[in-house]
């Protein structure tokens, strides 16, 4: 399982599935926990959306 998620990608990731989860928190609603996989996908990053495709956003520095 390499990275294919680089860090610009990641902290647009993190920032978008915590705001999601924040607001189904405050909304009192199950749609919040659709927060949870751009964040783990942010965290961990890696995709599984991407290896079919062969997309990666990782720059060869990162690596």
């Amino acid at each position: 399982m390499t990275c294919n998620v680089g860090m610009t990608d990641r902290i647009i990731r993190i920032v978008i599935g915590l705001i999601i989860v924040v607001l189904g928190v405050y909304f009192n609603s199950w749609w919040g926990l659709i927060g949870i996989i751009p964040l783990a996908t942010g965290i961990f990053k890696w995709c599984p959306l991407y290896v079919p495709f062969k997309i990666s956003t990782v720059c060869k520095k990162e690596d």
